[in-house]
């Protein structure tokens, strides 16, 4: 469906694998090529940057959101659709939330699990039903869905938290569930 925004949530670094910085820049593509715009970050480095090149190359629309502590550690992209300066982490995710549609989380660090388990608890509890996808690129996340099965095996979960999120293993799979799930 075109119109539709995706959140991107990723790393500030590109990580040690080609083929996350790849993954990125096929997803900034797909982005573009669907008529979709890219929300993320706003920031020039790591995969963050290499998502948003790509699809500002491709012709997406971009929304990015930074903190303004973050302005220079992150490289303020400038040639963005739009760029939105918040004061602090929390505005910056709850904007980025709010004009999206759908929500991938791509490799990253502590800022992206941040990211991924804030948004998949709202959900949990019911505060939106916008589909979160994890994208696996080489087995990425597979530590941290271990970690979430266990979780659910040690009762802390229910196991209906893992229908809160899908996961794909590649961009194209990735492309076909967001398609599905954005569908009128």
């Amino acid at each position: 469906m075109t119109n539709s925004s995706i959140c991107v949530f990723c790393g500030s670094r590109s990580g040690r694998r080609t083929a996350h910085a790849e993954a990125a820049r096929s997803l900034g593509a797909t982005i573009a090529s669907n008529g979709w715009r890219l929300v993320y970050g706003a920031g020039d480095v790591g995969l963050m940057g290499e998502v948003a090149r790509a699809a500002i190359q491709a012709g997406a629309k971009t929304l990015g959101v930074i903190p303004v502590h973050l302005l220079a550690r992150e490289k303020g992209k400038r040639d963005l659709s739009t760029l939105v300066i918040t004061e602090d982490m929390h505005e910056r995710k709850k904007v980025m939330f709010m004009n999206s549609d759908a929500v991938v989380v791509l490799p990253g660090g502590a800022g992206s699990l941040d990211e991924f388990f804030e948004v998949l608890t709202w959900a949990q509890i019911g505060l939106h039903g916008k589909p979160i996808f994890l994208l696996d690129v080489d087995g990425y996340w597979q530590p941290l869905l271990a970690l979430i099965d266990h979780v659910i095996a040690e009762g802390f979960a229910d196991v209906s938290l893992r229908g809160h999120f899908t996961v794909a293993p590649d961009v194209a799979g990735l492309e076909a569930a967001l398609l599905a799930r954005l569908a009128p």
